[in-house]
């Protein structure tokens, strides 16, 4: 379980008007939006301020958003009231979260490396529980050569995930795109620059 000091130091880097990885969606996330349903019901972990959530919600899915940050939530709730959607915002720890069973049609995890391999056992174990069969994951993440470059995310290489790992880690899947690219992204403060990536986009079998 995370402790209070982990609590505040999100809260620390969430402080203040501005917003650390800006108010538009992850570009890859985006570019999956011939994916997405209108009614559908989405997850997205760890949204932090609500940037890929309120797009979500854009598109007309039915979505909640989960975050550890009060601060996060807060600035989420007032970035969707201007945006003129809803979205069910979630303040919970995900080492203790319920993942309850066939829930969502989508699942966004986009940059949810603050986990280290337990945790991330435990997260991807309840994305796959949660998905509905069938179901969609859209998940986007660094690699470890981004600590080279050292434009956003953890200074922990075991943080990081692989093609191979995730292939490993939701085999069963349909793999329907799974690539590493070094390319550069533009996200607010918090990821900015040429980044060591890798996108995968996965069924849950029907």
């Amino acid at each position: 379980m995370s402790d209070q000091s982990d609590q505040d130091r999100w809260n620390a880097r969430y402080a203040g008007d501005s917003y650390l990885f800006g108010t538009s969606p992850n570009t890859f996330l985006a570019n999956q939006r011939h994916l997405l349903g209108p009614g559908s019901r989405a997850l997205a972990v760890a949204d932090g301020e609500g940037r890929n959530s309120v797009w979500l919600a854009e598109q007309g899915l039915h979505v909640t958003a989960v975050d550890f940050s009060a601060i996060a939530l807060e600035k989420a709730h007032r970035l969707a009231a201007s945006r003129g959607v809803e979205v069910t915002f979630v303040q919970a720890d995900l080492a203790t979260w319920g993942w309850t069973e066939n829930s969502f049609d989508v699942v966004a995890a986009i940059f949810i490396q603050f986990a280290d391999p337990k945790l991330r056992e435990s997260i991807f174990r309840g994305i796959r529980r949660t998905l509905v069969p069938g179901g969609l994951l859209l998940l986007q993440g660094y690699r470890p050569e981004q600590l080279q470059y050292g434009t956003g995310g953890p200074p922990h290489a075991e943080n990081m995930y692989t093609e191979a790992m995730l292939r490993e880690a939701f085999s069963g899947f349909e793999i329907l795109h799974l690539r590493e690219h070094d390319s550069i992204i533009e996200e607010g403060a918090g990821h900015r620059g040429v980044s060591a990536l890798v996108d995968l986009v996965a069924r849950k079998p029907a």
